[in-house]
């Protein structure tokens, strides 16, 4: 049985990287963290993350073969609507949009709007590295981290630093989104479970949300 003071979080187990560190990650952090593809206790879980590594075209095909795109889906959208919260990591958080130029023959899960476009040609790609964000607006994910707040990237291809919901971004030959917001659905460019004691307070604050009553 899950104890109150760590809430079931429900990390979405579709068979490509290393999504376990995730899963350590949340542990870390509090939650009582599980990594599943079992339709029965992602219903029952406080909190619904999907992780993700390697190029888009391969992770949406392999959550679609885990039968995980409508449970992603669903559980995003309710988050966004004000439900119980649903966090993306890199690739994860690529997946709720449209498309991506990386694989434009494979649709995003459309839960944002808008399609990934490739880093500039100015800077070496992909971004692997540390870097400062800048927060654009109150988020709720962020407020219990201090300026400057420093994380670490992977990636080749990112959202518009325009979108309605993105609350944070970083600079690489321009403005790179890195977090987005929308009700109590959360995403991240960057890796918090790489991004050291910053990284493990975000991760805190998500775990903090899935307990509230």
């Amino acid at each position: 049985m899950t104890e109150p003071h760590r809430p079931l979080v429900a990390v979405l187990d579709y068979g490509i990287g290393n999504l376990r560190s995730a899963q350590k990650a949340f542990e870390q952090a509090g939650a009582d963290a599980r990594l599943t593809a079992d339709p029965a206790l992602i219903a029952d879980a406080r909190a619904v993350v999907l992780p993700g590594v390697g190029a888009f075209g391969a992770c949406m095909d392999a959550l679609r073969a885990a039968a995980l795109d409508e449970v992603a889906v669903d559980a995003a959208r309710a988050a966004a609507d004000g439900g119980r919260p649903f966090l993306g990591i890199c690739v994860g958080m690529q997946m709720l949009y449209e498309g991506s130029a990386e694989s434009p023959d494979h649709d995003g899960l459309g839960v944002l709007d808008g399609r990934l476009s490739l880093l500039p040609a100015t800077e070496k790609r992909p971004q692997m590295q540390w870097n400062r964000l800048e927060i654009s607006r109150p988020s709720q994910l962020f407020s219990t981290v201090d300026d400057p707040v420093w994380v670490y990237f992977v990636h080749s291809y990112a959202a518009s630093a325009e979108g309605d919901h993105v609350v944070a971004t970083c600079e690489y030959g321009g403005p790179v989104a890195a977090a987005v917001e929308h009700g109590q659905l959360w995403a991240t460019q960057f890796h918090p479970e790489k991004s050291g004691g910053t990284g493990l307070q975000l991760l805190q604050a998500f775990v903090a949300a899935a307990g509230a009553p």
